[in-house]
């Protein structure tokens, strides 16, 4: 099977122009609207909406490698890194904190140069124990074996890439990262494109390539705005349209340089994240109405905390018990909390049978 790096020069990728730039310029335009109106709020709504963003994109991001990360964790240990204040924190593991080191360091230092010992830095905090499920691997440094991206049960997989060479490897990424920091005849976001193309081919890496790959993605999206402020998630519509990205991935992999399709489908995915913000903004602006119609009003702590987290998403049907259980309370004390919201108008309950009552927000813009 030829891949698209046994090409000679096979960085040097080719599409047709008149086809991106069309796609490129109705993107461009909308990132642009996104950026401004969200640049628009004022700062704790920008802190809402960043923190929201991030959260679900380490956690999608993860998520299309198969792994779940605990969204409350992720949420934690990203308000604490950006200094932004709100309830609901909890304690978080070691390998959380450096999954967020790593995204942060991505877009919070975008205009950093590249290099090669970032890279393994970010690799180290994806895998500080050097294991890799029940496997060690070689962490912070490139692989020194071949790599293949295999699907299917033993004995019956499916190859649906063969990466270069462990030998090739450092040339290969050292020409990458060359490109990455010096390349600028081209669109910021069409380099976003061809470089998560690049790096993930290359596959320079035993473990963690998808996760460092969208991470890289993030920084030049950051680049290409100027900011690193993260309003939407590329990985929320990349694990959207999973079984897509794979299919376009590996049929530009197993071609001869063409990167028009792939470039057409980033644009597309990317376009999706942008709308998707909208709804980012309506819940994050519904949360500073809020607080503002009800600045008046007294709450207690555990009231802040569990409202908060309801606005958030952070768990489905409220229930006593399950109000009991994040606020550390009794039972009777949740309760009386329920009771006192309700009072005040701003829980009631659900109108869902079962065996458990649970509660929603009755708070309308």
């Amino acid at each position: 099977m030829q891949y698209i790096h046994n090409h000679e020069n096979w960085w040097k990728f080719r599409y047709d122009s008149e086809q991106i730039m069309n796609e490129l310029g109705r993107v461009r335009a909308k990132q642009g609207q996104v950026l401004g109106r969200m640049l628009s709020l004022g700062f704790n709504s920008q802190d809402e909406a960043v923190l929201s963003n991030m959260s679900l994109e380490l956690v999608r991001s993860s998520e299309i490698e198969g792994e779940i990360l605990n969204l409350a964790e992720v949420r934690s240990s990203i308000a604490r890194r950006l200094g932004i204040e709100t309830a609901g924190l909890v304690p978080v593991s070691r390998y959380i904190d450096g999954v967020v080191e790593m995204q942060l360091d991505a877009t919070q230092n975008y205009a950093k140069p590249l290099t090669r010992d970032r890279l393994f830095g970010w690799h180290n905090v994806l895998f500080p124990t050097g294991m890799s499920g029940m496997y060690r691997i070689d962490v912070g440094k490139y692989r020194t074996g071949d790599m293949q991206v295999v699907s299917g049960a033993m004995g019956k997989e499916k190859v649906h890439y063969q990466a270069p060479s462990a030998q090739r490897v450092p040339a290969e990424m050292e020409r990458f990262i060359a490109w990455v920091n010096n390349e600028e005849d081209i669109d910021a976001v069409l380099k976003a494109a061809i470089a998560h193309l690049w790096f993930v081919s290359i596959h320079p890496f035993d473990d963690g390539n998808g996760r460092i790959t969208r991470a890289l993605t993030d920084m030049l999206l950051a680049r290409s705005e100027n900011c690193s402020k993260r309003f939407y998630s590329f990985s929320a519509e990349i694990k959207a349209m999973q079984k897509e990205y794979y299919e376009v991935l590996e049929r530009t992999q197993r071609g001869d340089g063409d990167i028009t399709e792939w470039l057409l489908w980033f644009l597309r995915c990317f376009n999706q994240a942008l709308d998707s913000t909208e709804k980012t903004l309506s819940s994050v602006m519904r949360k500073a109405e809020f607080w503002e119609r009800y600045r008046d009003v007294s709450f207690n702590e555990r009231q802040r905390k569990l409202l908060n987290m309801q606005f958030d998403g952070f768990f489905g049907k409220l229930t006593s018990s399950k109000w009991a259980k994040i606020a550390k309370c009794s039972s009777d004390t949740a309760l009386n909390d329920i009771n006192d919201l309700i009072a005040k108008g701003i829980l009631k309950k659900s109108n869902e049978g079962g065996r458990s009552t649970n509660y929603i927000l009755s708070f309308t813009k």
